[in-house]
């Protein structure tokens, strides 16, 4: 008799759970509490045009989202494109991203160019990533680097990231960011990055027909209230008050959730989901008539803009009007966060008009916000040790979410391919 088999959430590594499982012969089915699968990667109708609510972009060494969208007979839909990042420091947007615009980048000297250069290129370069794991992130980077360069490139993009975190971050998880950029170079002055024709919507429908396609469920606006646990073993889950028999469950909702949706594991593991932290954003998403920059992704280091960047999507994918996406990042507990959508909006349209001074008020077509609360967890020195097993001591459960594929940063590849090796797992 075939296994009753759960997953809870429609994220990217939701989804992958159940392509495996249902191409591998099994009928799982998903709960999802939001009307879309997606989670992060769920898009949204923006005036016409269906984009996701945060940004996403691929990188040529993405190789299990690739791997996908071969198997789904999609790959043709995949595009890669040249793209620039650019700098605002001392209130000019300066080239960056590549040797010549670290030689020419106005604000440093010559040996805080070298030092930074050389530890970008060697970051690439590195495989071992477990001696970095217990090592703090911000001390490693100026070591390297050097105080001066630290000042200028590095230090707000952790403090309008992190804020108190920032000095007590992994140097693991900061150098597996470093690398999956760098490792996005074609050559020393060119990087490539990549996109979908119809966005991650399109890899989301594809994921989703398949699995219905092969006898799997997935259930939207369905949230789980408990997983049902007795005598060390999972017996089911209780949804809209109904309880429901599943063998095996397959959490991938965010980390905190756990310790509501399963009370009833050992006090010790509920005590390590408790101890995580999680960053969460405020993304404000414009749409302008104009463009902002020829730049994909802008730097910023300016005290009067508490972002650490803005990404200009549509100099990656082409779309009808110019989209650019404003990160606000902060731990979910910053009184920021309760700050209204009005106030964010507001500093968007005050600093694009900042980069580019030829904008104006006529140029914004349309301009929202998104909130997500647990958006990226924050990984601390030693957070190997500190984070939770996938599989529980208990019969029949498993528990992810992005943190599980730690150093690297949180992506669509890196949860599709933990996705599907979990699913191996759960029916080895």
């Amino acid at each position: 008799m075939s296994e009753r088999i759960a997953v809870l959430g429609a994220g990217p590594m939701g989804l992958a759970v159940a392509y495996q499982l249902a191409r591998d012969g099994h009928q799982p089915v998903i709960f999802e509490a939001d009307d879309r699968v997606g989670g992060m990667t769920a898009s949204f109708d923006f005036g016409g045009i269906q984009i996701e609510r945060y940004y996403h972009f691929h990188c040529t060494s993405d190789a299990d989202f690739l791997t996908v969208l071969d198997e789904l007979g999609l790959a043709s839909k995949m595009h890669w494109t040249q793209t620039r990042m650019g700098y605002w420091f001392n209130k000019r947007l300066q080239a960056w991203g590549n040797p010549v615009a670290l030689l020419r980048f106005k604000g440093l000297g010559l040996v805080a160019k070298f030092r930074y250069g050389l530890h970008a290129f060697l970051c690439t370069r590195r495989t071992d990533w477990a001696p970095l794991d217990h090592v703090e992130a911000s001390g490693w980077i100026r070591r390297w680097v050097g105080a001066d360069a630290y000042e200028v490139l590095w230090r707000k993009l952790f403090d309008y990231k992190f804020y108190h975190y920032a000095d007590n971050l992994s140097a693991a998880w900061i150098w597996s960011r470093i690398r999956r950029i760098g490792r996005s170079r074609y050559s020393l002055m060119r990087e490539k990055l990549g996109y979908l024709d119809g966005g991650s919507s399109t890899l989301l429908a594809g994921l989703h027909a398949d699995i219905v396609q092969h006898g799997g469920q997935v259930r939207l606006s369905s949230p789980v209230q408990r997983i049902v646990i007795e005598q060390g073993k999972v017996r089911g889950l209780e949804v809209d008050g109904e309880r429901l028999a599943f063998d095996k469950v397959v959490s991938t909702v965010p980390l905190p959730f756990v310790p509501r949706l399963a009370p009833d594991l050992p006090e010790d593991i509920l005590a390590r989901f408790r101890a995580l932290n999680n960053i969460a954003v405020v993304c404000v998403i414009a749409k302008l008539r104009r463009r902002v920059s020829e730049n994909f992704w802008v730097n910023t280091n300016d005290p009067e803009m508490d972002i650490p960047g803005i990404v200009e999507y549509t100099n990656l994918r082409p779309m009808d009007a110019h989209i650019v996406y404003v990160p606000f990042y902060m731990p979910g507990e910053h009184p920021k966060y309760a700050e209204p959508d009005a106030l964010f909006i507001d500093k968007v349209r005050r600093y694009l008009m900042q980069i580019n001074p030829t904008l104006v008020e006529a140029d914004f077509i349309d301009i929202r916000a998104s909130r997500y609360r647990h958006a990226q967890p924050i990984c601390e020195p030693g957070f190997l040790d500190r984070l939770p097993p996938r599989k529980l001591p208990v019969e029949g459960l498993w528990v992810a979410d992005t943190s599980h594929y730690y150093p690297e940063d949180r992506g669509i590849s890196e949860s599709i391919g933990f996705g599907r090796m979990m699913a191996r797992e759960v029916v080895a």
